[in-house]
């Protein structure tokens, strides 16, 4: 290496990072204090209300203070997200029946992202996960372990439940919320263009959908088509 060459260095993420410095002053407040004041700032305006200068009014700190703790909003987020994650009851004995405990902890984990509506405004990184979101990746390998599936073939079921859970998880935030004008005026097109003709498929589906109580239980519903998806993931899996 030439004399002056800079060697690059390594992100460091947040769990990799010292809880408390050796230089400078001590830190006073600890990495769950951080993240419980994120997330109650989070939960009450949004994941636009937290910002690294309101977290440090609310512990009492300087902005600056906090990068005792955290070496950018991201490392805020990470530490968000996997606060959350520890809500998820990992107690729940497993009955052996890979389906039934993945759909258990799907629900378990819809109820989290209910309970805190920002959680679907994180910008997704498929490999954002802590301590706590360690725990539920091994809690859900373990329910899937008595399929016999391959190792690959499990992360992949587990990532997409995820990812299900997730989706379903925001189109019942955002049902809550009212369609938008423009979401209404794309509802109304779909169902008059069924309604002409020529899509006899299309047509029944949006039939036997108006027909359909309007105030379903979305918690069966998501049950429901979990338990599906599940079933075909860990019956096919094996073949992988």
């Amino acid at each position: 290496m030439r004399a002056g060459a800079r060697v690059a260095q390594e992100p460091v993420i947040v769990w990799t990072r010292p809880e408390r410095g050796t230089r400078g002053p001590a830190a006073v407040h600890t990495r769950a204090e951080v993240a419980e004041v994120a997330v109650r700032l989070a939960d009450r305006g949004g994941l636009e209300a937290v910002s690294m200068r309101r977290v440090g009014a609310e512990l009492g700190t300087g902005q600056a203070s906090l990068y005792r703790y955290l070496g950018s909003r991201d490392d805020l987020l990470d530490l968000m997200t996997d606060a959350v994650a520890g809500e998820i009851d990992l107690d729940v004995p497993l009955t052996a029946d890979p389906v039934e405990d993945l759909v258990a902890l799907a629900m378990r984990a819809k109820d989290i992202r209910l309970r805190h509506p920002w959680l679907v405004d994180v910008p997704p990184e498929p490999l954002r996960i802590g301590p706590n979101g360690m725990d539920f990746l091994e809690y859900a390998l373990q329910a899937l372990a008595p399929a016999g599936l391959p190792g690959h073939t499990g992360m992949e079921i587990v990532a997409l439940l995820n990812a299900l859970t997730e989706q379903f998880s925001r189109a019942e935030l955002q049902s809550g919320r009212g369609l938008t004008g423009r979401q209404g005026a794309q509802a109304a097109y779909i169902g008059q263009t069924a309604a002409r003709g020529g899509r006899p498929h299309l047509a029944a589906a949006m039939a036997r959908q108006s027909e359909a109580d309007p105030a379903q239980d979305e918690r069966l519903r998501f049950e429901r088509i979990m338990r599906r998806v599940l079933t075909g993931l860990v019956t096919q899996g094996g073949g992988s």
